[in-house]
């Protein structure tokens, strides 16, 4: 048995940031938080030059990484890649993302994530399904001729999906899914979130009442707050009990714009992170295609040729790094959106926390310029 204590990081556990205390670990497994002056006398001190102790990130939007788009692979090789590139990110759980597309890729998605889950791939955590049945006229960087209305059969798939996955969260527009069929999938289980879309403020209301609890991307691809019709964004920030997911790039979504979403979220904590993550992250690649069109990387974007913007170029500690340097809230503020908010929403195989959990698996440990290090 070797006890190892470590000193002069802040450590976020819950929803507390801690600034004067060690975390004690036995061996590769994580005791807990002690006053540094309480450590054991056969104890040793590892000193960390500040920063920050943090678990692993939870992104629950994550459509390819390492140079694999999942809309192009669906198979269990291409996830253990997308799980590979971003464990070197920071993020150690994820929901593998699958942007609009045939109903047979649909189904090969939610196989080889059933398949991936039950071999263990690290970080797997589920599905999420963005589309196909949104709005085309809140398509963003969606190919037009994939979106389309949700049939029984397409119902049936899903729900199908809860039996097999501990967790299965869909992206719907209330111009192709129907307030009974919104019900029937959150009976199911579905994680509902409501994206891609122009519906106003009453049929989002009405959506939400149905069983739909969180907005997707919240800003883009939907209809703003405006004096006359909320849309959206109003319904989101007028709702107590939605969650909404939110791409801190700067790019997405103006720093004031952030600000006014995070004061005026009547439910708190309710705001998470998501990277929106394309098969750029973790890798080299300048361009990729999505769904036959090439998205071009460049200053931080990603971008078809006509200008849209087509997921993010961002990691979970620069979005954080965001929040607190242009956005302006705490540290311990932006580490909860990006690990134990998101981590409310999802199943897990075992309690999200430091404590008691396997140091080497969970432990995440950024310097104060947001970095991740190792930790050895």
């Amino acid at each position: 048995m070797s006890l190892t204590a470590l000193l002069g990081a802040a450590i976020y556990e819950g929803a507390v940031l801690h600034k004067d205390k060690a975390l004690l670990c036995e061996d590769d497994l994580i005791i807990g938080l002690t006053d540094p002056e309480t450590l054991p006398a056969s104890c040793e001190v590892r000193h960390l030059d500040g920063g920050y102790l943090t678990p692993g990130f939870v992104d629950l939007q994550v459509n390819g990484g390492g140079g694999v788009m999942f809309n192009d692979h669906q198979t269990v090789q291409a996830l253990e890649v997308i799980s590979k590139a971003h464990r070197s990110l920071g993020t150690h759980t994820f929901l593998p993302t699958l942007i609009s597309d045939t109903p047979a890729r649909i189904r090969a998605a939610i196989d080889a994530v059933a398949a991936a889950y039950a071999k263990g791939v690290p970080g797997i955590a589920g599905i999420h399904l963005e589309g196909p049945h949104l709005s085309l006229a809140r398509k963003g960087a969606h190919e037009p001729s994939l979106i389309r209305s949700m049939s029984d059969t397409d119902l049936n798939m899903i729900t199908e999906a809860t039996r097999r996955l501990p967790n299965v969260m869909m992206t719907i527009a209330p111009e192709a899914v129907s307030l009974s069929q919104t019900q029937t999938l959150a009976r199911a289980g579905v994680i509902l979130s409501l994206g891609h879309t122009n519906a106003d403020y009453e049929t989002c209301m009405a959506y939400m009442a149905a069983g739909v609890r969180h907005t997707t991307h919240l800003f883009n691809a939907m209809g703003q707050l405006g004096s006359r019709d909320p849309g959206l964004v109003g319904a989101t920030l007028d709702s107590d009990d939605v969650f909404a997911g939110l791409i801190a790039d700067g790019v997405h979504v103006h720093p004031a714009s952030m600000r006014a979403a995070l004061r005026a979220k009547k439910g708190p904590g309710k705001i998470y992170l998501v990277t929106d993550a394309m098969a750029t992250a973790g890798s080299n690649l300048s361009e990729f295609t999505l769904n036959g069109r090439t998205v071009f990387r460049s200053e931080g974007t990603l971008r078809l040729f006509s200008g849209t913007l087509a997921g993010a170029d961002i990691d979970m500690p620069r979005s954080i790094e965001i929040l607190v340097r242009r956005v302006g809230i705490d540290e311990a503020q932006a580490i909860s959106m990006a690990t134990s908010i998101p981590a409310t929403i999802i199943n897990f195989k075992r309690p999200y926390r430091l404590s008691n959990t396997l140091l080497r698996e969970n432990l995440l440990y950024m310097d104060q310029d947001f970095k991740l290090q190792d930790l050895g």
